[in-house]
């Protein structure tokens, strides 16, 4: 017979055998959900009731009109990565960065925002402007690893720079508006873009041999030229964006409505461009399809988990855990920081997401934490996970297309710092709250002043979305079947 208080740790203990083992994430949570849903029931810890809840949530997330907004953002990331658009902004920027020591690194930081504000996919980004600009750079003498770790970074910027589509996962598991997400993030995304430019310099200064500017040779437009490239090559993107973003932070179109006409508005590009073709049109198609499905079979994963959990008083034991923690609501901030950077090193930011993300918002609410500022603070720290040696996601994707003679170690080494830079932002986050909020509509509540001894103040009094799960009746059935 096991004890109903040890159930809860084994099965967090579970889960985690099965993701060392090896096995895909979606059905590790699904599966070590029902293993120690039976085993609760075998041993009376929970009523065989409780797993019917299981359906009516399953059926939930495919009604969920929020997650629609997943597949119209990637399929418009996807459309404008096969249309070279980004072809077009490199080049048009590197012209006008002309012969600037370090320009072509510029131009890859403007670009990886810009492109982070269109696509929202960083594997479309990385590849492009690795495919595009790593040959220009080194053909111009950049180092390798400031070559490589500026791409890499600046891929991640479609990470934390609306539309992202982690944003609208956290959004979801967290109960809060995308739309305010996205506003919460815009700041901390750009200024994320300011530091690789800071970055940027730094190295150009310190080792001028490292960044040097393009030959005047290179630079092959001026004056009228110049100028009507830029507006044939800046301004659809620039456009675009204001048709995704902002309509939806002018309250015109909910996040889903934004990515529909995104996606619409990438065909139209490509279409003016003539590079739309049924084969373009195929790929996109299928890979949208497989990015959704993935997203989706991980969401019933972790809600079969979640439900278990739950009936097992795991969200008790976890909020006793992180509230038991010195130091208050910061003493939080600081544990959950270091957990989830290190768990990056091991997870990709869904996973995280879909894992960690419904355990931890009921214990910030708790605290009297700003959720919207929780889960954009989590998602600049779950940046870092494409970036991590030696498993960063953006790492594998530059190395699929970067030539043999970059070495793998420089890949490695030009991202690191730009991993600092990362972790300087999250503390910046949480020592100046109003990065986020600042940017918030009054509704969803703003955070004012800053320093740790204020924290508790600055977090409290803003947005109080619903936590995780307790809209829904499943919640209301656990409850009633525990007598609680």
């Amino acid at each position: 017979m096991i004890s109903f208080d040890l159930m809860a740790p084994l099965m967090f203990g579970g889960l985690v055998v099965f993701l060392l083992l090896g096995y895909p994430v979606a059905f590790s949570l699904a599966a070590n959900g029902l293993l120690f849903g039976l085993i609760g029931i075998l041993h009376g810890n929970i009523e065989v009731a409780l797993l019917q809840a299981l359906p009516e949530r399953v059926l939930g997330i495919m009604a969920n009109s929020t997650l629609l907004a997943i597949p119209f953002f990637t399929f418009m990331g996807l459309v404008l990565e096969r249309s070279g658009m980004a072809e077009d902004l490199l080049d048009t920027v590197g012209q006008l960065f002309g012969t600037v020591r370090g320009g072509i690194a510029y131009a890859v930081v403007f670009v990886g925002a810009l492109l982070a504000a269109t696509t929202g996919v960083v594997a479309a980004s990385v590849l492009a402007m690795g495919l595009i600009s790593l040959p220009v750079m080194m053909r111009y003498g950049y180092a390798n690893w400031l070559s490589s770790g500026v791409i890499a970074a600046s891929g991640t910027l479609a990470q934390i720079i609306p539309p992202s589509l982690v944003l609208i996962v956290l959004a979801d598991q967290m109960g809060a508006s995308v739309g305010d997400f996205y506003q919460g993030a815009l700041i901390p995304g750009l200024a994320l873009a300011g530091l690789y430019g800071v970055w940027v310099a730094i190295v150009s200064l310190v080792k001028p041999a490292a960044a040097p500017g393009c030959p005047p040779e290179a630079r092959t437009l001026f004056g009228a030229k110049l100028v009507a490239k830029v507006f044939t090559a800046m301004i659809p993107p620039l456009v675009l964006i204001f048709l995704v973003l902002g309509t939806i932070f002018l309250g015109v179109a909910t996040p889903t409505e934004g990515g529909a006409m995104g996606a619409s508005g990438a065909i139209i590009m490509a279409l003016a461009k003539r590079k739309l073709s049924f084969t373009v049109l195929k790929q996109a198609i299928e890979s949208t399809a497989m990015m959704t499905s993935f997203v989706m079979f991980i969401l019933v994963g972790s809600t079969v988990f979640s439900l278990v959990f739950r009936g097992m008083d795991g969200d008790l034991w976890v909020e006793h855990l992180l509230t038991s923690v010195p130091g208050g609501p910061l003493g939080f901030l600081i544990v959950v920081n270091v957990m989830i950077f290190l768990l990056a090193f091991f997870l990709d930011y869904f996973e995280i997401a879909f894992i960690m993300v419904p355990l931890l918002a009921p214990v910030a609410q708790k605290l009297g934490i700003d959720l919207v500022w929780f889960g954009v603070l989590l998602a600049v720290n779950m940046q870092t996970s494409f970036l991590h040696p030696p498993f960063g996601f953006a790492l594998f994707y530059l190395r699929s297309v970067a030539p043999k003679s970059v070495r793998t170690s420089e890949i490695y080494w030009g991202a690191i710092p730009f991993v600092g830079i990362q972790i300087l932002m999250v503390a910046a986050v949480i020592a100046f709250p109003g990065m986020v909020t600042g940017n918030i509509s009054a509704a969803a509540g703003a955070l004012k002043g800053s320093g740790a001894e204020e924290l508790r103040q600055q977090i409290e009094g803003g947005s109080k979305p619903q936590a995780p799960g307790t809209e829904d009746t499943g919640a209301e059935l656990e409850r009633l079947l525990k007598g609680k």
